[in-house]
């Protein structure tokens, strides 16, 4: 079990070279190892593009080892024809004799078929190792597939004393300072890991912002909005059609293009859940949540959020847009230059 683990921690280290290029689908590594050395590893490098087992087992050089090794990979080879082939068909092919695995595929409809193909043709499988750990680094995935909408990551910046702006009427207000460069590029970071990113009307209008991803490497989220009536201006960035934009609305005569596709749905109760659902049926497996205020309010009282991160300045207002409240205990802390960081997790979800 201790060499188990050693070679699945490997697993998950080449897994997180693919983050922020492999989505929706998830981040994979696989090793191959013969004689407790690895001869092979891959990682999935790229939606679309081939997994990681392929990788592993076609960067072997001697494949008559293969015959004698295990293959290691932190999530269960797929049994289906996607974008490539089935990744336990050619564990098969390959005569790898044992396969070791961190945690099932979530998807309901293929969990655990992959393992009962390797099974069936007489390779010993172990499954669980490390498990917490593969869920973990997948819990994007795991929530898309199992509650069918995207994992939901709120972030917002506040005062000391609860405030996250000061009260803006106009556009020409700026906002006020409340993250310094650092964890300005900490922002960005989560832009990055994540599809796509969430603004309110009021934060759009107020704020004309770019929502790219300028101070991390990676791509830049899909940009998703609120506009109900119409009112951000069509010069804004949200609207330059230079990143894919989507934009909920109550009107009906906004034209769509590829870039920018304006989705009309009702303004009700259902809101926030049918935004949600219409994101996973575009194939978005995640959103992170920037604001307005009564946004972030809005994803806490409906219970559809997984992860809230807080960013706690030691600037003080006074008076202000109040901050949002999450209602549940800090799950982990830390401090950056003078500013706390606070992470939240809806316990209610279970990936």
């Amino acid at each position: 079990m201790i060499y188990d683990e050693k070679y699945m921690y490997r697993c998950l280290q080449m897994a997180r070279i693919g983050n922020g290029f492999t989505a929706p689908n998830p981040m994979v590594g696989a090793v191959v190892v013969y004689n407790d050395r690895i001869i092979g590893e891959g990682y999935h490098q790229r939606y679309g593009e081939a997994h990681a087992e392929p990788n592993a087992i076609n960067s072997v050089t001697e494949k008559e080892l293969l015959r004698e090794s295990t293959l290691y990979v932190n999530l269960e080879p797929c049994s289906h024809f996607g974008k490539t082939p089935p990744c336990a068909n050619l564990i098969i092919t390959s005569g790898i004799p044992r396969v070791v695995i961190g945690t099932l595929d979530p998807n309901p409809k293929v969990s655990g078929r992959g393992i009962q193909l390797m099974r069936e043709a007489g390779i010993e499988v172990e499954v669980g190792v490390l498990e917490k750990e593969c869920v973990e680094l997948n819990k994007r995935f795991f929530i898309w597939q199992r509650e069918n909408r995207p994992f939901v990551l709120l972030k917002w910046a506040q005062t000391r004393d609860g405030f996250i702006d000061v009260n803006r009427k106009e556009p020409g207000d700026g906002p006020v300072l409340i993250s310094n460069l650092l964890t300005k590029q900490f922002t960005h970071k989560y832009r990055a890991q994540n599809q796509a990113i969430m603004v309110s009307t009021n934060t759009a209008v107020l704020d004309n912002p770019n929502l790219s991803v300028r101070r991390w490497s990676g791509k830049n989220p899909v940009r998703v909005t609120i506009d109900r009536t119409g009112r951000i201006p069509e010069n804004y960035h949200l609207l330059d059609q230079s990143v894919r934009t989507l934009v909920f609305t109550e009107q009906t005569n906004k034209l769509t293009s590829e870039k920018l596709e304006y989705i009309t749905l009702p303004f009700d109760d259902g809101l926030i859940r049918n935004i949600l659902q219409i994101l996973s049926e575009k194939n978005i497996h995640s959103v992170l949540v920037e604001g307005g205020s009564q946004l972030l309010k809005s994803f806490i009282s409906s219970g559809l959020w997984d992860e809230a991160h807080v960013e706690i300045s030691p600037v003080e207002l006074g008076d202000g847009v109040a901050a949002p409240a999450t209602g549940v205990l800090v799950e982990r802390s830390c401090t950056v230059e003078g500013h706390q960081w606070i992470d939240y997790v809806n316990r209610s979800k279970k990936f």
